[in-house]
């Protein structure tokens, strides 16, 4: 069954096949009895793929010699050549490495090269620094506005699933600078999120829940992971996790100086840190996604290290210390996850849980 079901993703990849088709055709063809001899069932099936949460671009060692030739090509080109330039040899390589070869991690060392070429490009034509202090004005809306089309355009030639990633959060990110310029527009104070910050980062936590929606919508939609669906879905959770931790945390614990998430003075806030990750931890066991809870893993080790620094302790005390609590909350939920997620399963409503991976 694994070898039909790796027969089927190349199907997908080829374009042969739409990724929802390939989803249907793997039972359609098992409930036939189409399957390689010997192969175990649908459970076992189910219990293998549960186990392990891997990334669809890591594939071998090939792939990751290409990568490095293309980063170090890119880098190269881009300190010589002209802005322009950078493009014309992003698309040369995604025409031979993405489009005909189908090399998942060359895919997506270009994706991020297109992101990064976007920036620059956007910047010149609306430099944000050239609004007022304090403000969200044109040139932040217009800049974003960029991210989403040319991501979107390589999406539809390339089919890249980061790329489509990038393009949902760019979205999201345009539509948040929108947000903002329509309140400060209706309290007619430019800046008026220098006086609000709770209102700033209540908006931030809107988009943040939206894109987090938006990963459910692709995650189960494939609810056994067998499509580019799963694929999206991991990028959007990854991105995901941090934009809720970051904008929850400045919503309950922003400070009077106006800054609004300060990692290098944060004691007070670290009961808030420490409670949400725990949330975004007991979120990520519940649709099993492992990136989801890694996102958050830094600021909890940056949050730890807090209280410690703010002790008695020495300086390689509370940094070790900070290692060694980290270390082992990562150990018990990577030793524990199946056995923790299907406690959590049983206590969920069925019309729930069926909807979620199994566990």
């Amino acid at each position: 069954m694994t070898e039909l079901r790796s027969i089927l993703d190349e199907a997908v990849r080829q374009e042969l096949i739409s990724p929802e088709a390939g989803g249907r055709l793997l039972p359609f063809l098992i409930e036939r009895g189409v399957a390689v001899a010997g192969a175990p069932g649908m459970v076992a099936e189910e219990q293998a793929w549960s186990d392990t949460e891997t990334p669809r671009f890591v594939r071998g060692f090939h792939d990751v010699l290409i990568t490095i030739g293309v980063i170090v090509a890119l880098v190269g080109l881009w300190g010589l050549a002209p802005l322009y330039a950078v493009p014309a040899a992003i698309i040369v390589l995604s025409e031979i490495l993405v489009r005909r070869q189908r090399l998942a991690l060359p895919a997506v060392s270009l994706t991020i090269a297109l992101f990064c070429w976007t920036w620059p490009l956007m910047s010149g034509f609306f430099p944000p620094w050239a609004q007022t202090s304090g403000s969200f004005g044109a040139e932040v809306t217009q800049l974003v506005a960029g991210f989403p089309i040319i991501l979107g355009v390589y999406y539809a030639r390339y089919r890249v699933p980061l790329a489509l990633a990038l393009s949902i959060m760019s979205t999201l990110a345009f539509v948040l600078t929108l947000l903002l310029r329509l309140v400060q527009w209706v309290s007619g104070n430019p800046t008026f999120f220098a006086d609000h910050l709770a209102v700033l980062a209540a908006v931030s936590l809107v988009c943040a829940l939206c894109l987090f929606a938006t990963a459910l919508y692709f995650d189960l939609g494939d609810r056994l992971r067998r499509t580019t669906r799963s694929d999206i879905a991991f990028w959007l959770h990854l991105g995901a996790a941090p934009a809720m931790l970051y904008s929850t945390v400045s919503l309950l614990s922003f400070e009077e100086s106006g800054r609004i998430f300060d990692l290098a003075n944060m004691s007070a806030r670290t009961p808030v840190v420490v409670a949400t990750v725990a949330a975004l931890m007991l979120i990520g066991l519940v649709i099993d996604r492992r990136a989801f809870v890694t996102s958050g893993l830094l600021s909890l080790g940056v949050a730890i290290f807090s209280v410690f620094r703010h002790g008695s302790a020495t300086v390689d005390t509370y940094i070790y210390t900070t290692l060694i609590v980290v270390g082992a909350i990562v150990l018990i939920i990577g030793t524990g996850w199946m056995p923790l997620r299907r406690m959590l399963l049983r206590a969920l409503p069925p019309a729930i849980a069926n909807r979620l991976p199994p566990g």
